[in-house]
């Protein structure tokens, strides 16, 4: 059943002691600020999160691959852990406020949901912000969706089990997708994997104040990717950017959303989820009480984030594998 969804300042547990230690060093005074940055030192300053040296968790197959998107070429990689086997898909976007992040920051999680969701990820390397703003993401993320549908079977891929996800301004563009995947009738996406998504461009709500500070993602922190991302406010309040306001959500692919209590975005994804559950959408919705935005991230640090992200995997792969198989006489 979905759970309960409560937006608007809110009673909460506390955060998790992990993930307040972590907090600590992340605000300390000799830390910079994202505001501060432009967006090459913000990449610069993320990617020192990544570890070159850190053991990947092993995938049976994993390939890099590209595909000639609206803008050029689009690098992807392909997890596939289970060989000789026709898997469901997820094509996954990353998060980063659409300015920071590629393929390599989120290869765990990649490799991780391939393995407990048992499905082939597909990660898309789309373009980013300022050099490529909006709609370029959303661009590209629809090409990627009609790319591993019609690829699929190269890799072992069933489309009639495709799904998009994404974190974060991933998320946006997931759901972006699905809804384009409805408008058009092409019927590809058959569900969608929403991890604390960007919905809207109200900075507002007030979620946006009860986190604004000292957390993983801030306020300032949004204004500042929106404003790389689409600078042009007009543009910010139509549905390709900010799909809390699509006019009808009918007809959209189910949908699993997985939200932090305690994150600037928590409003605008129970707004979000909401919708599509009064507009007749299956929608299921996690609410993590003691995560922050960015928790999938943070799994080796955290005892309870890396739960949630088992959970999350948990209800993708029971999705993914409830839909109709390739023999199964449809």
């Amino acid at each position: 059943m979905p759970q309960s969804i409560q937006s608007g300042p809110h009673d909460l547990d506390p955060v998790d002691p992990e993930l307040q230690r972590l907090l600590i060093i992340v605000h300390d005074v000799q830390q910079p600020s994202l505001t501060s940055m432009t967006p090459e030192d913000a990449r610069s300053w993320s990617s020192r999160f990544v570890d070159p040296d850190l053991v990947s968790l092993p995938v049976a197959n994993v390939l890099d691959r590209s595909f000639q998107g609206p803008g050029g070429d689009v690098p992807v990689r392909l997890y596939h852990p289970k060989p000789g086997t026709i898997l469901p898909i997820l094509v996954f976007f990353h998060g980063g406020g659409w300015v920071v992040g590629d393929l390599d920051t989120v290869d765990g999680l990649m490799r991780r949901i391939a393995n407990e969701a048992e499905c082939l990820v597909i990660s898309v390397g789309y373009r980013l912000a300022p050099e490529s703003p909006y709609p370029a993401a959303i661009e590209d993320a629809v090409a990627a969706v009609i790319w591993a549908a019609d690829h699929a079977g190269e890799f072992e891929g069933d489309p009639a089990r495709l799904a998009v996800g994404g974190d974060s301004a991933g998320g946006n563009l997931a759901a972006v997708a699905a809804i384009e995947d409805r408008d058009s009738g092409a019927g590809r996406i058959s569900f969608q994997f929403l991890v604390y998504p960007v919905t809207d461009a109200n900075f507002n709500r007030p979620s946006m104040f009860q986190f604004a500070e000292k957390l993983l993602l801030e306020r300032r922190s949004m204004a500042w990717y929106w404003n790389h991302y689409c600078p042009d406010l007009p543009s910010r309040k139509h549905w390709t950017a900010s799909p809390v306001h699509t006019p009808d959500l009918s007809g959209v692919a189910p949908a699993f959303i997985h939200l932090a209590a305690h994150d600037p975005l928590f409003d605008e994804g129970c707004e979000f989820a909401s919708r599509l559950q009064e507009a007749g959408v299956r929608t299921e919705v996690r609410v993590a009480p003691t995560m922050v935005h960015g928790f999938f991230g943070l799994a080796a640090a955290c005892k309870a984030a890396d739960q949630e992200i088992q959970e999350s995997c948990r209800i993708l792969r029971g999705e993914l594998h409830r839909l109709p198989a390739p023999d199964d006489g449809r």
